[in-house]
């Protein structure tokens, strides 16, 4: 059940169409944890060139779409209401699975260390419980 849908997400970070990534949020724990979901639909404008004969979402974006789930465990706390999150670092990404129109992302960002305006996040994405792409996320919170 989602606590949250895209009009209370776009409250809380500044991505728009088509660059937000995210659907709902399921899980919220401001400053700790976040779990969203993202439904892949074929529509997506990248899949019109990657790749037309075999539609595969693209790592980096698969990656944007943890980072907006970790933007909002970060920004959801009082203090960085109207902040945004901009990427510092990306360590140890890998890409264990494709993601394909259809496919339903969960997408999994915990906040491991958060110092003054930078913090690192330990990111997972998920397609029906399998593990397909994990990365240390590091982040710096601006205007």
């Amino acid at each position: 059940m989602a606590i949250m849908g895209a009009k209370e997400i776009m409250e809380i970070i500044p991505h728009r169409q088509p660059f937000m990534l995210l659907d709902t949020v399921e899980e919220l724990e401001p400053g700790k944890k976040a779990v969203a979901r993202k439904c892949v639909s074929y529509n997506e404008p990248f899949f019109a060139g990657h790749f037309p004969a075999e539609p595969v979402m693209p790592g980096v974006l698969i990656v944007e779409a943890l980072a907006q789930a970790g933007a909002v465990a970060i920004l959801s706390q009082p203090e960085y209401k109207g902040k945004t999150a901009y990427f510092a670092a990306i360590n140890s990404a890998k890409f264990k699975g494709k993601v394909v129109p259809g496919d339903v992302l969960t997408l999994e960002t915990e906040i491991i260390k958060v110092k003054g305006p930078i913090g690192v996040g330990s990111a997972k994405a998920y397609v029906e419980g399998k593990l397909v792409t994990a990365a240390e996320l590091t982040f710096a919170i601006g205007e």
